[in-house]
Parts: C-alpha cells; sequence; structure tokens
C-alpha cells in the first residue's frame, strides 16, 4: 500500500463517549491496527468514561482506562468517510458522500459489567463485520 492512498477513517458517537462508541473504537483500533484511522466522539460527552465498560474491555484484553470522551464536532464528521451513530439522535450532523450506520445497542450507562459484557460482545461481532466491508 503506497503512503499517497488515505487510510478509510470510522467515527463512531453516542451521546456521552463513554460507553459504546468507546468499545468499538477500541476494538476498531485492536482488531485493524492501523489500517484504519478510528475516532470516537459524543454529542454531549460524559466526564469520564462509564467504569463497567473499563473493566468489561479489559476482560476482552483491550486497555481503555486512559480514554477521555471528546465532543463531537463538525470536523470530525467531514473527516469521516464512515459514521456509525449509536443513538444520538438528531444531535449528528449529517453531510452528503459520508457512509452512515445506525447500530441499535442497548446503553451501558448506569449498568454493572454483568450488562455491559453481551453489548460489548455485539459490538466486537459489528466491528469486524464492518472491517471486512472496508478492506
Amino acid at each position: 500500500m503506497s503512503a499517497s492512498v488515505p487510510r478509510p477513517s470510522v467515527l463512531f458517537v453516542c451521546v456521552h463517549n463513554a460507553g459504546r462508541s468507546q468499545m468499538a473504537a477500541a476494538f476498531l483500533t485492536h482488531l485493524a491496527g492501523d489500517r484504519i484511522e478510528v475516532r470516537s466522539a459524543g454529542s454531549a460527552p460524559a466526564d469520564t468514561v462509564n467504569p463497567a465498560v473499563v473493566e468489561a474491555m479489559a476482560e476482552a484484553g483491550i486497555d481503555i482506562s486512559a480514554e477521555t470522551p471528546k465532543v463531537l464536532t463538525t470536523e470530525a464528521v467531514q473527516a469521516s468517510d464512515v459514521v456509525i451513530t449509536m443513538g444520538c439522535g438528531d444531535a449528528c450532523p449529517v453531510f452528503p458522500g459520508k457512509r452512515y450506520l445506525d447500530w441499535k445497542l442497548d446503553d451501558p450507562a448506569g449498568q454493572g459489567v454483568d450488562a455491559v459484557r453481551p453489548i460489548r460482545d455485539e459490538i466486537e461481532q459489528r466491528v469486524r463485520t464492518l472491517i471486512t466491508t472496508m478492506a
């Protein structure tokens, strides 16, 4: 792959950027390495990543304890080829020419790690499928 070919980029968006989008971004980074540029953001970001999400991801061998929720910006959307929303509704700006996917996933906010595990596992499967469509 020549250096002039830009990497495809994916932006994961949920409301708080503390759970679902953090897990999805971590799985995509972990599974795709540097082949895909990964971003995540929230329309109303929380102060910290959900501790149950951090714990569930650690069980999967991925450390996201240093991640912090980021605010969704128009620039982040414009810079991404694929925008995957997870329940942020109308807060997500839409631009022509982007590929949009909406993943309906339970919100892990306020849930314990037992409730987060199935959400984590579903996100991992969706990310694996996403990689095959982008390769």
